[in-house]
């Protein structure tokens, strides 16, 4: 699995490194995994919601909050092919909280 630095991100996106630490605390689908040191590692899917985010501030004029409002919306629309698309992007959540919550289990 293809992970990139946030500096790759910056390049690849055009995004500055600080804007892409505030959209993390923003934008709750956004989540780099982070190493002990932690330096943040996007995940493909990291990098392809931020493309989104940024065609919704851009293009469609949108604020951070409704831009990660319409995200939500796109991820809940039944639409075939994007359906299960959807699905797989909801299922990789849900395994990401279950690990979250199992770590923080495991050290309280």
């Amino acid at each position: 699995m293809a992970e990139f630095s946030i500096g790759e991100v910056e390049k690849e996106t055009g995004i500055k490194a600080h804007v892409l630490r505030y959209w993390e605390e923003v934008i709750p689908f956004i989540r780099p995994r982070k190493d002990n040191q932690g330096r943040r590692f996007y995940s493909q899917r990291d990098l392809e919601l931020i493309t989104r985010v940024k065609y919704f501030l851009q293009e469609r004029k949108y604020t951070l909050e409704g831009a990660g409002e319409r995200l939500i919306d796109e991820l809940a629309e039944p639409s075939g092919r994007k359906n299960s698309a959807t699905l797989c992007l909801l299922r990789n959540e849900l395994m990401s909280l279950y690990a979250i919550a199992q770590r923080w289990k495991d050290e309280g």
